[in-house]
Order: structure tokens, then sequence, then C-alpha cells
């Protein structure tokens, strides 16, 4: 039995792993620290909100004191960090929050698990804590490159990137230097459901029912490697059960596909949808191409943005031979999932894009 704590857990990956792990082990302690910013929605833990099990606490990383007190109040063993500033597009406008959040945020939560677990001895030799990063940290890849796997050297190309990068080194430090138990994985890209709009696979479904634009930076040939939520939860579970201390673990999706694919495919499944299913028309009556067949007719491209990394791709075999990791989901069944959860979801995502356009 053990006592979680986990920052960003109203957040998208945070809190699918919520989800995840309180359905994989029923008996533990899950508290949640969630300063909920635009990225994180409360309404995300609604599933959960009633079990017993769960505690839920408003407040912000940063708050050194907070920190400490949920650690010694809860008897937490283990702490899996998730919160983050992770929109590169808001880095670039305003990098200052990304420095707060990531770094500093980070190394508040670092100083708190050093004082409780370490100098005041509460789980002096059981406790874990498990830093949830990203693969940009590693900057860009050419097409023919092959992909990043954990010896690869750190060159973020955007504020949000090397923010991320530091707090890295921060958790690294903290083990080496004062013997914190720590763990790190770095993760190629998530999709799945409770995933902010303003994403690249949650814009597009939701555009399509609004009859909006899907707009397609530069000429939309960026490659990404995608993850399905799950799985990714499923790698921090091992990293946290199996990983060695001190240890960074790449948990990759091992399915590289170019933006402009995937909202052409996006574009194609959800056009099947409204063929197969009249009721999507009445639920979704602005969704005037997909009636039509024609969502893609939506596509537009725009100026690329600065400092567009080309290509991300993990190397997954340290993962794989360590911990046994795999991907359950292929990316054609986590798509289908994806999209039939938005279909589904409308209650929890439309108060978003209305806000967003406030």
């Amino acid at each position: 039995m053990s006592n979680l704590l986990v920052t960003g857990g109203a957040g998208f990956i945070g809190a699918n792993f919520v989800h995840y792990w309180m359905k994989t082990y029923p008996q533990d302690k899950v508290v949640v620290l969630d300063a909920l910013t635009y990225a994180g929605n409360k309404a995300s833990l609604d599933p959960v909100a009633d079990n017993p099990n769960f505690v839920f606490c408003h407040g912000d990383i940063c708050d050194t004191p907070l920190v400490e007190t949920l650690l010694k109040e809860h008897h937490i063993d283990t702490l899996v960090h998730f919160a983050a500033e992770s929109h590169v597009d808001r880095s670039i406008t305003g990098p200052d929050a990304f420095i707060e959040t990531n770094i500093i945020g980070t190394h508040s939560l670092l100083k708190a698990a050093k004082k409780i677990w370490l100098d005041e001895g509460l789980n002096k030799e059981g406790h874990r804590f498990h830093h949830v990063s990203t693969d940009e940290v590693y900057g860009t890849l050419e097409p023919n490159d092959p992909a990043f796997s954990e010896t690869t050297p750190y060159a973020p190309n955007s504020p949000y990137s090397a923010s991320k990068a530091a707090s890295d080194h921060l958790v690294r430090a903290y083990h080496h230097t004062y013997g914190l138990n720590v763990t790190t994985s770095n993760c190629s890209n998530n999709y799945g459901p409770y995933h902010f709009p303003e994403k690249l696979i949650p814009l597009v479904i939701t555009n399509i029912l609004n009859d909006k634009p899907l707009p397609i930076y530069g000429d939309g040939q960026q490659i990404r490697d995608w993850l399905y939520v799950e799985d990714h939860a499923r790698g921090i579970e091992l990293v946290i059960k199996k990983g060695r201390l001190g240890e960074c673990y790449n948990i990759g999706g091992i399915n590289e596909w170019a933006n402009i694919d995937i909202v052409k495919l996006i574009c194609e499944l959800v056009d099947k949808e409204f063929a197969g299913k009249p009721d999507l028309v009445d639920r979704f009556p602005h969704a005037s191409r997909a009636k039509e067949g024609r969502s893609a007719d939506l596509i537009t491209y725009v100026t690329d943005r600065s400092g567009h990394d080309r290509r991300y791709a993990i190397d997954p075999s340290k993962s794989r031979s360590e911990l046994g990791y795999e991907p359950v989901e292929s990316f054609s069944s986590g798509i289908e999932k994806t999209i039939q959860w938005y279909l589904q979801g409308e209650s929890w995502w439309s108060p978003l894009v209305k806000s967003s356009k406030e």
C-alpha cells in the first residue's frame, strides 16, 4: 500500500494517471495538488472525486510549506510530479510562467521532499520522487537520425523545453548530492481523453465539430512520436515499481506521424462517424463539413512558429529491456478511442473551448 502525492493531477496526463493508478491500485491513497490554471480542470477528476482514498488540494507547487504539510499529513511515500506549463506557443509569448512553474516549482518540491523524507526521516528509505519530463529536452531530429535515447545530449530549442531540461537536471542533482530517491521519465507526445483543446489532436476534433479552421503550421511535415496517455501511465507505473534509482527512462509510442497526416486521418474518421451515425448531425449542428464528408476542407496552412522542432522520436529500448514496457494501443486503436471520447464528452470540452474564445 502506498500514499501518492500527484502534482498537476487535474491536468491532461496527470488526471489520466490518477484514474489509471486508482483503478490498478484501489487500496492506495492518492492526493492531488493542482493550481487549476488554464490547463488544469477539476472536472477531469470527477470520476474519482467520491472515492474515500482520493484527496484534492487546490494549491501551488511553489508553496513549499504547503507541500511539506501534505507530505507529512498524508504520510506520502511516492511523489509523482506532472505539474508544468507545457504549451510551446505560450512559452514563446510568455516564458516567465514556464521558469516559475517548471524550474522554481520543481525545486520547491525537491526542497520539501528532502526536508520531510531525508532531514526529518519520514520514509527515509522507502520514498520515491518521480519526475515526468518530455522528449523535447533533446531538441530536434533530422529525418534519418536515430531516435532519442537516454544518452542523447540535451539541446532544448524553446523556453518550454529549456525549463523542462533545467528541472530534469535539478532532480538528478538532488539524487547525486543529497541521496533523494528519484527517477525521471521522458515521454513522447501524448493523446487521449481529457486533453486540453488547444493541443493538436483535440483541437482538430473539436474544431471539426464546430466547423472551424484546422490550422497547420508551415508545411505540416513536422513529425512526432505519439503515445496513448494510458500507455504513458502504464510506463510511469513500471518506472516507479521497477526503475533503478537516479535513472532516466524514455517512454514512447513507437509511432511516428507527420502532423498533416494525423489531421487528415482525423478528418476521415470523423466524417465516417457522421456518415454512420445520423444522431451526430443533431448533436453537433455546426459540423456542416463533417455532415458532408468534407472535414478536410477546413485545413488551413499558417505561418510556422519560431523554433519549431522538425522531428521527435523516442527509443524506448531501455524501458523495454529493464522494465518490460510495451505500448498496448496502436495509433489506429488509440485515435479511435480518443475520437469516441470527444464525441461523447462535449460537456467536458465545450466549456473549455468557449472560455478560450472569451
